[in-house]
């Protein structure tokens, strides 16, 4: 059929546009859905890497790195309840945007205060991080510029001081088995992967940093009873190798000096780059192994008689 002049050609059949419309929707539904499968296994790969790690400084900068790769999170900071349930105690800090690492395995001491968790007597529910470490609920804002309800005043001034710009946060509570939370995560400026401009945090993220709370509650409960269960071990150890440095006056402080000793020369072989020990590198194991070698090497001394302990010529 001739198109009237100034006439619009027609377009596809409804149906096609239909057609073309309901696979395009599809399509975006698979990419959402593979990338909503792939989290989950990342969620799953974290938390068998967190059930395997030991050392509480590097299980906590495992906990905050890996939710802030889940998340595309720029900065964060992981609290820990302390002892006596009064404060948020700040253990890892990470910025990209300001070059920033603090705490754990950094080496550098975190700078800021304490989070209290009761102020006058009353639970601290004006301070974001403290209201999640109390009710155990994940929470998000995508401005927290435009934010109600919380007292952001810290977050300001840590803008103020650094020139760095919070926009987007997530703030989700490290949760035991028991229901208790003994940490909090505090994500900011999820970046779009695409544009690396901030965006806000979706809802799947808010669970996923819920569920990496919870698996991480579990690690570091693991790896503090590990702690504990160590030190008293070593207090016992130790206990023994004061029990036999006793038995003698020429012998006495022997073993603690044997193990101060050994120690040096093992940082000493660790700190070599070339020669005879340049390859070899002692792992924390390893190192942990020497020093209670150290500890326990007169151990036969204590079932020796004192005369014979002290006899200062040949038997």
């Amino acid at each position: 059929m001739p198109i009237a002049p100034g006439s619009t050609p027609p377009g596809p059949p409804a149906d096609d546009r239909e057609l073309r419309l309901l696979a395009e929707s599809l399509q975006a539904v698979q990419e959402r859905s593979a990338a909503q499968l792939e989290k989950v296994r990342q969620l799953n790969r974290i938390g068998i890497a967190l059930s395997a790690e030991r050392d509480i400084d590097t299980l906590l900068e495992m906990i905050l790195e890996n939710a802030r790769r889940l998340t595309g999170a720029d900065a964060g900071t992981l609290y820990t309840v302390n002892d006596i349930r009064t404060h948020l105690d700040f253990r890892i800090v990470h910025n990209d945007t300001l070059g920033i690492r603090q705490g754990g395995t950094s080496g550098v001491p975190v700078t800021l205060a304490p989070v209290p968790l009761k102020v006058g007597g009353a639970p601290n529910h004006a301070n974001v991080s403290s209201h999640v470490a109390i009710t155990g609920q994940a929470i998000a804002f995508p401005d927290v510029g435009a934010a109600e309800g919380f007292d952001f005043s810290g977050t300001r001034a840590y803008d103020a001081s650094t020139g760095y710009t919070s926009v987007s946060m997530l703030v989700a509570p490290l949760v035991h088995h028991d229901g208790s939370v003994i940490g909090v995560l505090q994500l900011l400026n999820a970046k779009d992967p695409r544009t690396g401009q901030v965006r806000p945090f979706p809802d799947e993220e808010l669970e996923l940093a819920a569920s990496l709370g919870s698996q991480a509650a579990v690690a570091l409960s693991s790896a503090r009873l590990l702690k504990e269960v160590r030190d008293i071990f070593h207090s016992f150890i130790r206990s023994i190798a004061t029990a036999i440095d006793c038995k003698s006056p020429y012998t006495g402080g022997h073993i603690r000096r044997v193990v101060t000793l050994t120690m040096l020369l093992a940082e000493q072989v660790n700190a070599e780059t070339d020669g005879p020990f340049g390859d070899r590198m002692l792992s924390r194991e390893e190192l942990e192994e020497l020093r209670l070698a150290a500890w326990l090497h007169d151990v036969g001394k204590i079932a020796t008689p004192e005369h014979v302990v002290d006899k200062h010529t040949r038997l």
